[in-house]
C-alpha cells in the first residue's frame, strides 16, 4: 500500500511547486466527495507509511571518501528506518538516535559518485552483531559483532604489575586496542616511560595560576589525571560508546586545585561491508577551565592527544609510520603538519597490524604538529609546537580525532579515504516518493 499523493508531497518540501498545487486540488476534491458521502479520508496506517518509498541522496565529491557518518532526521509520517539498501544490493543498518536522529555507515563512495539508498523499516530482521560493551577487570570493554575493539580503564588501582608507584596509577584512557583479527596495537605503562597509556590526552607544559603543573609526566608529582564519572554509555546496531568525565589535578600548589574539567565522548563504529576489514571509533575532547584562572600553555615538543604502540614496537627500525604524504621516515615526520598519521608493525609470525589517528579539519591549529618520537612507539597531535596559546575561562578546548585499526600495512589511498569521510563527510537529502 501507498500513502496519497496529497500525503506524500505534503511531507516533502522539495517537491515542484506545480505538484503540489495539482496534489492540493486533489486532496481537496477528495475531502469534499468523503463530506457529501458522509465520511472523511482515513489517515494512513503505519503500515501504509511504512511502505511509503523513502530514500537519501549522498552528494558526490571529487574525492573517494570510507566509513562516511551519516546523520538524517527521518519525518514524523514514517516509522523510523531499520536499514538502507543501494542500488547495488548493498544492505546496511541504521540506528535510531535518543533525539529522533538516526544514523548509518557508508563503508565506501567513490568519486565522482552520487548514492542513493532506500530507506526501510525491517523489524523481523534479524541482528547481524552490533557494538555492545560490559565492564570487566576495572573497565568498560567494547565488542564489535563478537571481536574485541578496545576498553576504557575505570579503576586508577588496576594495574599491570605490581611494582609500579602510586603516583602513576590513573584511569580514563583506552587500553587494551584490537585490530579486527584480534591483534594488540596499543600498550600500557610500558617499562621506559610508565605513564604512556594506549590513547590518552594530557597536556605537558603549562602554567597555572603562577605555578608549573605537568600533568603528562606524573612521576615529577606535579600533577595528575583523575577519572571522575561515566555519565553514559550505550550500544546499538551501528554504533556504541561512552561519554566520562576526567580532571588535570595541579599537584604543585599547596593544597590540589583543579585546572581543567575534561570530557571524552568515544564512539565505536561499526562498518559493515568494508573492503577491508577495520575497527572505527571516534574520540571527542573537551576541556573547560575549572576556575576563573586560565591554563597557559607555553610553546613544547609534546603533550596532546597520543597514541603508544604495543610493547614490541620499541625501537627506532621495529615500527613503521606513514603519513598523507608518503613519508615513512619517523625522523622526518617529527614536527610535521600531519591531517593523519599512521604506526604499524608485526603482531606475529608474519602478520603485521596498525594504528592510524585522523585528526579533524576543526580542531585547533589544524592540520596540527605531531610529535614522533625517534625510537619509543608513540606519537601525539601537539598544537603547543606552534607557539604559547592559552585555554580561557568560559572558551572550551574541542579537538576531534578518529582512529583507524587495521590488519596488514597500511594503505595510504585507503586511509586518505576515511580522513575525506571524516573532514567532509556527502550532504544527505531525504526524498520520499
Amino acid at each position: 500500500m501507498s500513502l496519497p499523493i496529497s500525503t506524500v508531497f505534503r511531507s516533502s518540501p522539495l517537491a515542484p511547486a506545480s505538484v503540489r498545487l495539482a496534489s492540493a486540488l486533489l486532496a481537496g476534491a477528495a475531502l469534499m466527495l468523503g463530506m457529501a458521502a458522509g465520511r472523511l479520508p482515513a489517515a494512513p496506517t503505519p503500515a501504509a507509511a511504512a511502505a511509503a518509498p523513502a530514500s537519501l541522496t549522498l552528494s558526490p565529491a571529487p574525492v573517494d571518501r570510507a566509513g562516511q557518518v551519516i546523520r538524517f532526521t527521518p519525518p514524523p509520517a514514517l516509522p523510523p528506518p531499520t536499514t538502507a539498501t543501494d542500488e547495488r544490493g548493498n544492505r546496511w543498518p541504521v540506528q535510531a538516535e535518543p533525539d529522533g536522529a538516526a544514523s548509518l555507515v557508508v563503508p565506501w563512495q567513490a568519486a565522482g559518485e552520487t548514492l542513493v539508498l532506500r530507506l526501510a523499516t525491517e523489524p523481523d530482521t534479524p541482528a547481524a552483531g552490533g557494538v555492545e560493551s560490559g565492564e570487566t577487570r576495572g573497565a568498560l570493554a567494547f565488542r564489535d559483532a563478537e571481536r574485541a575493539v578496545l576498553s576504557y580503564h575505570l579503576d586508577p588501582a588496576a594495574v599491570p604489575r605490581p611494582g609500579i608507584p602510586v603516583e602513576y596509577h590513573r584511569a580514563g584512557y583506552l587500553h587494551p586496542i584490537f585490530s579486527p583479527a584480534g591483534a594488540l596495537v596499543s600498550d600500557d605503562y610500558p617499562p621506559d616511560h610508565i605513564h604512556h597509556h594506549g590513547v590518552w590526552s594530557p597536556w605537558t607544559k603549562t602554567e597555572f595560576q603562577g605555578r608549573t603543573p605537568d600533568f603528562w609526566n606524573m612521576g615529577k608529582k606535579t600533577g595528575t589525571v583523575e577519572r571522575m564519572a561515566l555519565d553514559r554509555t550505550w550500544g546499538g546496531p551501528v554504533h556504541g560508546g561512552f561519554v566520562a568525565r576526567h580532571r588535570m589535578v595541579d599537584l604543585s600548589a599547596p593544597a590540589p586545585v583543579t585546572a581543567l574539567n575534561e570530557s571524552w565522548e568515544v564512539v565505536i563504529y561499526r562498518v559493515p561491508g568494508a573492503a577491508r576489514p577495520i575497527h572505527l571509533f571516534e574520540l571527542t575532547v573537551r576541556q573547560t577551565c575549572a576556575t576563573d584562572d586560565p591554563l597557559i600553555l607555553p610553546e613544547y615538543h609534546y603533550g596532546g592527544t597520543a597514541f603508544r604502540g604495543r610493547a614490541e614496537w620499541l625501537g627506532a627500525n621495529a615500527s613503521q609510520f606513514l603519513t598523507p604524504d608518503g613519508e615513512t621516515d619517523r625522523t622526518k615526520a617529527q614536527g610535521q603538519r600531519l591531517r593523519w598519521i599512521a604506526q604499524s608493525g608485526a603482531v606475529g609470525p608474519g602478520a603485521v597490524a596498525g594504528f592510524a589517528m585522523l585528526g579533524h579539519p576543526g580542531n585547533l591549529r589544524a592540520p596540527q604538529p605531531v610529535r614522533v618520537h625517534p625510537r619509543e612507539p608513540y606519537f601525539c597531535f601537539t598544537p603547543s609546537q606552534l607557539g604559547r596559546w592559552t585555554i580561557e575561562p568560559g572558551q572550551p578546548y574541542l579537538a576531534r580525532y578518529r582512529c583507524l585499526v587495521f590488519d596488514g600495512p597500511p594503505d595510504r589511498a585507503l586511509i586518505e579515504a576515511y580522513w575525506q569521510g571524516f573532514a567532509q563527510p556527502a550532504t544527505a537529502r531525504l526524498d520520499l516518493r
